[in-house]
């Protein structure tokens, strides 16, 4: 019977480091989209600019 309860008990232990893990990314995506989402801020308005100054020159796009 002990065999069970240490085979239960070495399970648990074995899922440990996979859900420290599992935190972990979780966390490093919820930065990278904050990341993503500040880039997309500063580059709207260059992006805005730069297709103004294309339109001008009479270049098409592509």
């Amino acid at each position: 019977m002990i065999w069970i309860y240490v085979a239960v008990g070495l399970a648990l232990a074995g899922l440990v480091p996979v859900a420290v893990l599992t935190a972990r990314v979780l966390v490093a995506i919820r930065g990278l989209t904050r990341e993503i989402e500040r880039a997309t801020t500063l580059l709207e308005p260059v992006q805005g600019r730069l297709g103004a100054v294309i339109a001008a020159s009479g270049r098409a796009e592509g």
